[in-house]
């Protein structure tokens, strides 16, 4: 019982710089009738360390407002060994400008976020990390079995 009540509840990150339309993204999310929401928000990289230690979000939700060379830098140091298990989702104001790739799961557009479209990416989200997890403890055991192959022949 105390399981099934954890895998209901979602504790999500929101990193931006305009609590105005931060609120928007709460909104939504309190809007997800599937799951508990429990959310904390983030203005700047050390308040996201800090967030990411004490809160130990299942997914994090970064507005693209807070600028390009910021947004780089926030997903370059989320993407390292102890945070890469955590989904990341950019939250764009338009499909016109170029976005980061590496350790983002998703992008979606701030005109279309209704409850239930971040209900489903953040379930994409979660759907990718597990399949790249997936392949990547495949490929492991593959190159091993291939380096142990080789070996055995010396």
């Amino acid at each position: 019982m105390q399981e099934q009540h954890l895998q209901d509840k979602w504790k999500v990150l929101v990193v931006g710089n305009n609590p105005i339309e931060l609120g928007h993204v709460f909104d939504r999310l309190q809007g997800i009738t599937d799951k508990i929401i429990q959310t904390e928000m983030a203005f700047d990289l050390k308040s996201i360390l800090e967030r990411l230690i004490f809160f130990r979000p299942q997914h994090i939700i970064i507005d693209d407002n807070i600028g390009r060379s910021e947004l780089q830098i926030m997903v370059s140091r989320l993407h390292d060994k102890r945070t890469r298990h955590v989904p990341i989702t950019i939250l764009k104001n338009s499909n016109y400008h170029e976005t980061i790739g590496a350790g983002v799961m998703n992008f979606f557009l701030k005109k279309n976020l209704t409850s239930d479209l971040l209900y489903r990416e953040l379930l994409n989200s979660l759907r990718f990390l597990e399949s790249q997890r997936y392949w990547h403890k495949a490929f492991r055991k593959r190159r091993n079995q291939l380096s142990s192959f080789f070996n055995a022949g010396d």
